[in-house]
């Protein structure tokens, strides 16, 4: 227990730990006056030297955040916040990785079904087509 009370005690998780708080109460500061549409869209990183530093997840958001800065500024004051200025910057968000597309094959007794169809339908569009839909069976 000690060598983990001393691993909490370092200057860089104390450091750390000082960056949090200050995000979340940045982050709390803007769940208070952004418009929902918005605070979907962006977050606050921090205050220093009375700016509110935000993060939108795209250039449309930033944007409108932008128009939007006297008004937020107003609300801030109306907070008690001792805010001047508001620094957005654009902050893509990655998007999740497709998911691959899982490829079906036919059972062994669907492929003799089909092909038993495409005979019989033999010399057509359809025939043809099934043929080659019967090939990619197991």
């Amino acid at each position: 227990m000690r060598q983990f009370n001393a691993l909490l005690k370092q200057p860089e998780l104390i450091a750390l730990n000082a960056h949090t708080k200050d995000a979340q109460v940045a982050q709390k500061i803007w769940g208070l006056i952004a418009p929902d549409n918005l605070a979907k869209f962006s977050h606050a990183s921090s205050i220093k030297n009375k700016q509110l530093n935000l993060y939108a997840h795209n250039n449309a958001v930033a944007a409108k955040i932008k128009l939007l800065i006297p008004s937020l500024l107003i609300q801030l004051e109306k907070q008690g916040c001792e805010v001047t200025s508001i620094q957005v910057k654009v902050q893509v968000k990655s998007s999740p990785q497709p998911k691959s597309k899982t490829i079906k094959k036919l059972s062994s007794k669907a492929g003799n079904e089909l092909n038993q169809l495409a005979e019989k339908l033999s010399g057509t569009a359809l025939g043809d087509a099934l043929a080659r839909l019967a090939t990619k069976a197991n």
